[in-house]
């Protein structure tokens, strides 16, 4: 079982960084040498953990991402550049993700346990976070514009993000809708026969990390590529961490509304094969690794004031008078 990281003193840390950062950097801006870029970003997300995957074990990374399950992520952001080299990034992005056991290929190997669970999950992701970007290249460039530049960078930082797990569950009256599966405590989070299964938040922290490229189009327009990965500090974005409980103790903490929903969600192997039945204490997901997403995006920024920043003063020098 994980333990999240105490949103609270994240918190406190990302206000007095950004605090410091605008005291440090905020008279290079005001007097026109600070560089400022927004930019948006469009691409494919994808979800990392204990749900879905490909054949064989499941794997950490790319090697259990399922395709088909491809959905879009789109945002927002501004960076500010004390230097050419490094940047500020914040941001703000939205996206869907989503997990089914019942799209694994079974081929007949250790994929079958996962391809039986028959487990699903879906989840809105909201998320903010402050990164560092670093261009290494620009040590080796010279002062002569941004028109035609390619800048590679990596990029590191610190965020938070608002998930809400849910699941499709077939009500009374044979209709499906979607519930959310945090309140019905499916693994036992919060009881008090399993103290050890803490209940978990639906904010939480992450690490954002990753690479990408720049080519500037125009002194003051670029298009970009960027990989993002997300390191985050719970297991429980699909909803699946450990083992199966009794169910007999969903009565004592849900409304018989909810019992009912419990009862069907909590393990959907019979569905697949209607004999069987999850034992109390089974492995239901994989506590040893939490979960993660990534996404890939296509970026389109502007430069607001390059025009005044070193390299825009430089490039109108040493260019014709036709150029300004």
């Amino acid at each position: 079982m994980k333990t999240t990281v105490p949103i609270l003193r994240a918190s406190v840390f990302v206000f007095l960084f950004t605090f410091t950062f605008n005291q440090s950097f905020s008279q290079s801006i005001t007097t026109g040498n600070g560089k400022i870029e927004i930019g948006i970003g469009l691409g494919p997300a994808f979800f990392l953990g204990d749900l879905g995957g490909t054949t064989g074990e499941g794997r950490t990374f790319i090697k259990d991402v399922n395709l088909p399950l491809t959905k879009l992520s789109k945002g927002a952001y501004i960076n500010i550049y004390p230097t050419e080299w490094l940047g500020f990034r914040l941001a703000l992005n939205h996206t869907k993700l989503e997990g089914y056991d019942s799209i694994i290929n079974n081929k007949g190997g250790a994929e079958r346990h996962r391809k039986n669970r028959n487990l699903a999950f879906q989840s809105d992701v909201t998320e903010a976070y402050l990164a560092a970007e670093f261009y290494p290249t620009v040590f080796f460039e010279k002062y002569d514009g941004l028109q035609g530049k390619l800048r590679p960078y990596g990029v590191i930082g610190i965020g938070a993000f608002r998930h809400n797990p849910k699941a499709n569950y077939r009500n009374p009256n044979g209709y499906n809708e979607l519930v959310e599966l945090k309140p019905l405590r499916l693994e036992g989070q919060g009881m008090a026969e399993y103290p050890q299964k803490k209940e978990y938040s639906l904010t939480q922290l992450e690490i954002p990390m990753g690479f990408g490229a720049k080519y500037f189009i125009k002194e003051n327009m670029y298009v970009g590529f960027e990989v993002l990965h997300r390191k985050t500090f719970t297991d429980y974005m699909d909803d699946v961490s450990t083992s199966y409980i009794d169910p007999i103790h969903f009565s004592n903490y849900l409304t018989p509304e909810q019992v009912t929903m419990a009862y069907q969600l909590h393990y959907r192997g019979d569905i697949i094969n209607p004999q069987t039945r999850a034992a109390v204490g089974e492995q239901r997901g994989d506590p040893t690794e939490n979960d993660a997403f990534f996404s890939t995006i296509l970026r389109f920024g502007w430069r607001l004031n390059g025009n005044n920043s070193p390299n825009g003063r430089a490039a109108r020098q040493m260019k014709c008078p036709k150029f300004y």
